[in-house]
């Protein structure tokens, strides 16, 4: 196992490789030095901080993204968390509330989601200590997942692992194949996973995470002046960011069905400008919590079914923003990663190109 076990506590399709922001603190970064990430994701950025020992701030409306990340500066025993699930399914009521319908008969043994649902109710009451906040992570990344020949590593029937099966195509999918859920061991899966992540813990760091809305001033009224801001923020056009993850929502708190409506704290994407604009806020707010000389690296990509070109909106988003574009450089093989880009398709389209911009404080 090696330090950087922990970054793949739970994976989804928008996450951006470790060795971006590693690169890049390593390369213009000191031991000490805070770091700002205001579309923190699932915590790439801040884990790479905690790795050079670089305190970090994380931002994101996605609570799925700030639950993955707060575990990402979480430090815990294995042994704790594995006790922590077993104490917790043996002093939880089983809730009232436990989804019914095909697609949860189909997904999941019921054994298996009464386990998860009283899991559920527990960390929803109080997940406030490093060990809970853990063990929530390990939970949100064993949800869903393929069967594996061998020992079940997922607590679901087959599936997608890095962003939640839509209802009705699984039901019809596990039906026409009539697959039915495992009676798998929660706790054992639970064990494996807290072993593998936590086996050779990272090194201690100052951090904190907020589920927050970055292009809101207050939200960085208590983060300290930061020397580095490295992010990839959502490309134009993305905005199923909340319905992908909706089985990990429904087990932090949200609806039992997915929920299409866009929601608050996100991004708009109604045209180029106005989605250029609203980047724009997020620039200036996290320019007013900066030093003088910080540096700001984005990485930015786009989607095909946007005619307008990534790079022209990410220069209009730096317009008057407390920031001035130094360089840009193309990703190499932007192709092999297709991390905002890569969907469900049958043939896909080539990945567009994205760049590391990199920006100097105005």
């Amino acid at each position: 196992m090696s330090l950087d076990a922990l970054n793949a506590i739970c994976p989804y399709y928008t996450m951006y490789p470790l060795d971006f922001p590693l690169r890049v603190l390593k390369e213009h970064g000191k031991r000490g030095q805070w770091v700002i990430d205001p579309f923190c994701g699932r915590g790439t950025t801040n884990f790479a901080a905690r790795l050079l020992k670089m305190p970090s701030v994380g931002i994101d409306s996605s609570p799925v993204a700030a639950a993955l990340a707060q575990a990402k500066l979480a430090s815990a025993d294995p042994g704790r968390i594995i006790a922590s699930a077993r104490f917790l399914l043996r002093t939880t009521k089983v809730p009232t509330d436990v989804p019914q319908g095909d697609f949860w008969k189909l997904a999941y043994h019921e054994k298996t989601l009464v386990q998860l649902c009283q899991l559920r109710h527990a960390l929803l009451t109080d997940c406030s200590s490093p060990t809970r906040i853990l063990l929530r992570a390990i939970i949100l990344g064993a949800l869903h997942g393929p069967r594996p020949k061998g020992t079940p590593s997922y607590f679901s029937n087959q599936s997608p692992r890095t962003f939640a099966p839509k209802p009705n195509y699984a039901v019809k999918f596990w039906t026409e194949r009539e697959m039915y859920p495992d009676d798998v061991d929660v706790v054992a899966i639970i064990k494996a996973r807290a072993e593998r992540y936590l086996a050779e813990p990272p090194p201690s760091v100052e951090g904190m995470v907020q589920l927050a809305d970055s292009r809101e001033a207050d939200t960085f009224n208590d983060v300290p002046k930061a020397c580095f801001v490295v992010t990839s923020p959502p490309y134009y056009g993305m905005r199923t960011y909340l319905p992908d993850q909706w089985l990990r929502l429904w087990f932090l708190g949200g609806p039992d069905y997915v929920e299409y409506r866009q929601p608050q704290g996100q991004l708009e994407h109604t045209g180029a400008d106005h989605f250029a604009s609203e980047m724009g806020r997020v620039w200036k707010n996290v320019a007013s919590r900066t030093a003088k000389n910080a540096r700001l690296i984005i990485r930015y990509g786009g989607i095909h079914d946007r005619e307008a070109d990534p790079m022209d909106v990410l220069k209009a988003s730096l317009v008057d923003s407390g920031w001035r574009m130094v360089t840009a450089k193309a990703v190499p093989d932007s192709d092999s990663g297709r991390r905002q880009v890569l969907q469900f398709h049958a043939v896909p389209k080539k990945g567009i190109t994205e760049y590391d911009v990199y920006c100097r404080r105005a």
